[in-house]
């Protein structure tokens, strides 16, 4: 799988992890600390700084570069690429029978329900799920009152398939999440990987 440097939709520039983002990654999630704190992990000071995201931005190119990780970190076309207003990332690709990776994303708290994210993720799965990366399925998981994102992935096409019990450690304590997933919609059910 060769790394794509950017992809685009009408009102997004996306473009993959490089260092070089740092400041502006760095920005984006001082941010927006408060607003995603309820949903996202808690996160180090570092992960606040330039040099931080500096670090992270170097191994998550390489991480692209090795083909377990593909993120994005999104822009408005009209407003340049200095300012990040969001990131998606497929992580923990897994080949083989399992053929799947973990969907994680997050905008900007300014830009929320303007459809930015959806634009954004209706590309990365197209990709995602061509012969270029050929994933069988992806799953993206969110804490019961995220309502918001549970619609997107709803619209997006994503199934329910269960409730995880105190799934990961947010905003003080062990939360549960739902399990969502969609499949590759070409991709018949006896095609091997």
């Amino acid at each position: 799988m060769t790394p794509l440097p950017e992809l685009s939709t009408a009102r997004l520039l996306l473009r993959a992890s490089d260092p070089a983002l740092a400041a502006s990654v760095a920005d984006h999630h001082a941010r927006n600390r408060e607003a995603h704190a309820p949903w996202s992990p808690p996160a180090p000071e570092t992960f606040f700084t330039p040099q931080g995201q500096r670090e992270r931005l170097a191994a998550a190119a390489q991480a692209e570069a090795d083909g377990t990780q593909i993120g994005w970190w999104i822009s408005l076309r009209d407003e340049g690429e200095a300012r990040v207003i969001g990131h998606l990332r497929f992580s923990q690709i897994s080949r083989g029978p399992f053929c799947n990776a973990m969907l994680g994303y997050a905008i900007d708290g300014a830009h929320e329900g303007r459809g930015l994210m959806s634009e954004a993720l209706v590309v990365a799965l197209a990709d995602v799920f061509s012969p270029r990366v050929a994933l069988h399925r992806v799953q993206a998981n969110a804490r019961p009152e995220n309502t918001r994102s549970l619609q997107l992935l709803a619209r997006l096409g994503f199934a329910v398939e269960g409730v995880a019990k105190e799934y990961l450690f947010i905003d003080g304590a062990w939360r549960d999440h739902v399990l969502t997933a969609l499949r590759a919609p070409d991709w018949p059910a006896t095609r091997a990987p």
